[in-house]
């Protein structure tokens, strides 16, 4: 039984807890996740992160200039503490509407190639 009760965005990896999800949403996606959406098809908290993710990095104010910030494609996203890989895969459904938003969607599962 796990007790984690914190999430990763599959979108921009920022590390938050789930009532953090819930209630400010995601502060580098909200625009383009709709975290706070109470679609009963669609729950951007159990769609849109996950509770199972690898590797963590944190990240200042100062930090945004780093080689680790630039390598995970941090760098223009708010501080914070950031999954270096993340298990999942956005849905189709948010893929497309990204796509249809020019916004391009890299999994963070170590599945994409540069």
């Amino acid at each position: 039984m796990s007790t984690r009760t914190e999430r990763a965005c599959m979108l921009c990896g920022i590390i938050q807890p789930v009532k953090t999800f819930k209630q400010d949403g995601c502060p580098n996606c909200e625009g383009l996740l709709h975290f706070q959406n109470n679609d009963q098809d669609f729950n951007p908290i159990t769609d849109c992160t996950s509770p199972s993710f690898e590797g963590l990095v944190a990240m200042g104010e100062d930090d945004k200039e780093s080689w680790v910030a630039r390598w995970l494609r941090i760098d223009s996203f708010v501080p914070g503490l950031y999954a270096v890989k993340i298990n999942g895969k956005l849905p189709p459904i948010v893929i497309e509407h990204l796509e249809a938003s020019d916004v391009i969607y890299r999994p963070r599962d170590g599945s994409a190639e540069d």
